[in-house]
């Protein structure tokens, strides 16, 4: 049987020793640090509050097992689909409160 080329191409990189920087990259971080502040262009960095991520913390919470079934059946994540329900009717509660 012929084996199949493996598409995928992996590279290790360590962080406390990266490799040497080109003398393009050098050239081009050079031409970076030269340039001014107001000539760079943030328009395609998000705007800080949409990249909000608060601090999570451990906690064990009771749920009803037929709630935690249908979490769990819905794929990897249900974890994060318990938190964003939660912040959902958080968010909701929090609006009606202002009204």
């Amino acid at each position: 049987m012929k084996k199949k080329n493996n598409p995928i191409t992996r590279y290790a990189f360590d962080p406390a020793n990266p490799p040497p920087l080109t003398a393009v990259q050098l050239a081009e971080l050079a031409a970076l640090r030269a340039m001014p502040d107001s000539e760079i262009d943030y328009s395609d960095i998000p705007p800080l509050e949409s990249m909000y991520r608060p601090r999570k913390e451990m906690t064990t919470v009771r749920i009803d097992s037929d709630v935690l079934v249908w979490l769990r059946a819905q794929g990897k994540g249900y974890q994060t689909k318990i938190n964003a329900i939660l912040r959902r009717a958080m968010l909701a509660a929090q609006q009606n409160e202002q009204a």
